[in-house]
């Protein structure tokens, strides 16, 4: 039941981050910058079409490799993850709203990325000004999540030492 929870919030992400990568992409001028120094100036430059392309080539491929895992579960592929979360574990409903999660925290820090490089080349705005704090909640989120698959393999494992 969970997973549901999880795929949706996936696939939400999954459509803000086209949508709001496709809208700033119609927005930026031909020369995006990336970094900028002190003074606001702009360090590094991408074509506005490597920039597009590089994102969603960095989009598809970490989606492919979160989604994986969850996919191989679902359909039964991968016979060995099946028979440590066979259908109708509880464990098994976790791990696949764990995965399905983890790739919608993935997107939505696609999402501030694209963010950020707009306010980078965006003049009327500071250059990355606002974005500290989710440049430190990000990071966060991440080693939460991990722990938390951690905690939840612990917590498989030790219901399989129990039977």
């Amino acid at each position: 039941m969970y997973y549901r929870f999880g795929k949706a919030f996936y696939f939400i992400s999954i459509l803000a981050f086209i949508f709001f990568l496709v809208y700033l992409y119609s927005a930026m001028p031909e020369q995006i910058g990336i970094s900028v120094d002190d003074s606001g100036n702009l360090i590094r430059s991408w074509d506005k079409g490597t920039f597009f392309y590089g994102m969603i080539a960095a989009f598809l491929f970490l989606n492919a490799v979160v989604l994986f895992p969850p996919k191989s579960l679902e359909t039964k592929s991968n016979k060995k993850f099946h028979r440590v979360f066979p259908v109708g574990d509880p464990y098994r409903d976790y791990i696949l709203t764990w995965f399905f999660s983890f790739g919608g925290i993935i997107n939505l820090s696609m999402c501030i990325f694209v963010f950020y490089i707009h306010s980078v080349n965006n003049r009327d705005l500071e250059p990355g000004g606002d974005f500290s704090f989710w440049f430190y909640l990000i990071p966060a989120i991440f080693i939460t999540w991990v722990i938390g698959l951690f905690l939840l393999f612990v917590g498989k494992f030790k219901s399989i030492r129990k039977s």
